[in-house]
């Protein structure tokens, strides 16, 4: 099980963490959406319990067992369209995505 983060992403998150504070990027999913499921992005002030973590160039990816199974094999990329700059998934698990690019499909959701 793995994800990764491009070099231009690490850098980017490393740079926030640098400014605002914490230990590692925090991933993971939540049930909403046109198509079901959306990704969560959040700076991670700490590990806990049932979290899984990854080593990505010195930067910890943190995702939770519960988002694991949604997110694994994804590649994570720093990318600026138009106006706006965004983290960019390329997620091999996801069979659909809405045209707004805010939600994605599961064929079948993982199970523990």
């Amino acid at each position: 099980m793995a994800i990764t983060l491009s070099k231009t992403a690490t850098r980017r998150v490393q740079g926030f963490l640098d400014k605002e504070g914490g230990i590692g990027l925090r991933l993971g999913v939540r049930k909403t959406g046109c198509s079901g499921w959306a990704y969560t992005v959040q700076l991670a002030k700490d590990v806990l319990e049932d979290d899984i973590v990854f080593d990505n160039d010195g930067l910890q990816v943190i995702v939770s067992r519960e988002s694991l199974g949604f997110l694994d094999g994804s590649e994570i990329d720093f990318v600026s369209e138009g106006l706006g700059m965004t983290l960019k998934f390329n997620n091999p698990n996801a069979t659909e995505e809405c045209g707004c690019g805010e939600s994605f499909t599961i064929g079948k959701a993982p199970v523990d």
